[in-house]
């Protein structure tokens, strides 16, 4: 079966909720091919699998905050009338025990190499930044090409700020 779910589509999908790394339920049942509903449905008829550190549901003002990184329809005309659930990779890993399908299982596999890489990568840029950190430690405070060389690359290892799009015409 080919999976057409990308691990670098699946890594824009993973937000960071609560300390936690998260998938919403809405974007897990796109790449299973289910409806939101559905997959809910499912979830709430096997509650017991899915404990607080598997799936939590955002509160308002979470839920608010993460309007703002994507265009979503408002409750009036089709759109959600709940608070979304989101799903910790273990509540991910589970929902393949409940979502009995071969496509659940493949999208399960391409989420779980996702994670990994990201973990990979994250524990790569802590290693940089101990190595940074002793090489900063060698060198005198008042060198100031090796501290403007030391401030880039931690400029550098930097998350990147997200890009807030504007909504509206643009103005002749």
């Amino acid at each position: 079966m080919n999976v057409s779910v990308s691990v670098e589509v699946i890594k824009g999908k993973i937000y960071l909720i609560r300390g936690q790394k998260v998938l919403l339920d809405s974007d897990l049942a796109e790449m299973y091919e289910v409806d939101t509903k559905r997959l809910n449905e499912q979830v709430r008829r096997n509650i017991a699998r899915f404990p607080s550190d598997f799936m939590l549901q955002l509160s308002s003002e979470e839920y608010v905050n993460l309007k703002s990184h994507f265009a979503t329809s408002s409750s009036g005309h089709g759109g959600r009338r709940h608070l979304p659930n989101v799903f910790t990779e273990q509540g991910v890993a589970m929902l393949s025990s409940v979502l009995n399908s071969e496509r659940a299982v493949q999208v399960n596999i391409a989420i779980m190499r996702a994670f990994v890489q990201m973990r990979e990568l994250a524990s790569s840029n802590r290693e940089i930044a101990r190595k940074l950190d002793e090489l900063e430690k060698k060198y005198d405070k008042h060198d100031r090409q090796f501290m403007t060389v030391f401030d880039a690359i931690r400029s550098l290892m930097a998350p990147p700020e997200p890009k807030k799009r504007k909504i509206g015409f643009k103005g002749e």
